[in-house]
């Protein structure tokens, strides 16, 4: 069972052999998953679904709520950006201060006067590039390791998917990838790693997810929990 319909609610259902408890998460996009240990009864399941509606039914509000009021970044002098989960500070500098409209310089994003009516496509731009480098040596890294072989890495605006496996074996990843702390980003690559040998996210997925990383399902939950902290940008 990889799915389980309890009224208006579907859940996906992930069991480990290592999980002694069951938990609900919220995805980044709203999708419910149920953690369990393997072999759990389906009824237990749906009892356990009925006894956290409500629970459920709250963090989708307030996902969706979140979402609507997430705040839009200044470009400003000592506003934050985050870079591999840890925020530096903007610093406006004059035209002909450096070569570059945008630079990370000791610790600061230091930002052209003159690009500034252009602001976010220069850090979209700098993200991506950033991106593209860390990604792809990450999963030449863990596809070694994994003994999978992608033919190639992507980096592109996914929309609310951090990331995707897609035909001729191509990963694909949201640019604000980058901008996660690197365990998480890590658990970003290894996740579509393994859609490399498993399509779909039935039990044989997340199983070999957690023999390529035991401790997935505690970044899984921070990126689920967390991870919309990075959308404002």
């Amino acid at each position: 069972m990889t799915q389980l319909a309890v009224d208006d609610l579907t859940l996906e259902v992930r069991e480990s052999s290592r999980r002694k408890t069951l938990e609900i998460t919220v995805d980044r996009d709203g999708e419910l998953v149920i953690a369990a240990p393997r072999g759990t009864n389906e009824q237990l399941l749906r009892d356990f679904v009925i006894e956290k509606r409500l629970w459920i039914y709250q963090k989708l509000a307030e996902k969706a709520e979140r979402r609507r009021r997430l705040p839009h970044k200044e470009y400003v002098n000592g506003e934050g950006f985050l870079y591999l989960g840890r925020s530096y500070r903007l610093k406006r500098v004059a035209s002909d201060a450096q070569d570059a409209p945008l630079k990370l310089v000791a610790g600061h994003f230091q930002l052209r006067e003159d690009a500034l009516a252009d602001a976010r496509e220069h850090f979209v731009r700098w993200y991506s590039a950033r991106a593209s480098d860390w990604l792809t040596a990450r999963v030449k890294d863990h596809a070694r390791r994994m003994g999978v072989e992608p033919a190639g890495v992507k980096v592109q605006d996914l929309g609310y998917r951090w990331g995707s496996c897609g035909k001729g074996n191509r990963v694909y990843f949201h640019w604000k990838t980058i901008l996660l702390p690197r365990h998480i980003a890590e658990y970003v690559v290894v996740h579509e790693l393994v859609h490399l040998r498993e399509s779909h996210h039935t039990p044989a997925f997340w199983r070999r997810l957690e023999r390529a990383m035991p401790d997935y399902e505690q970044r899984k939950a921070w990126l689920a929990q967390r991870g919309i902290e990075v959308e404002g940008i």
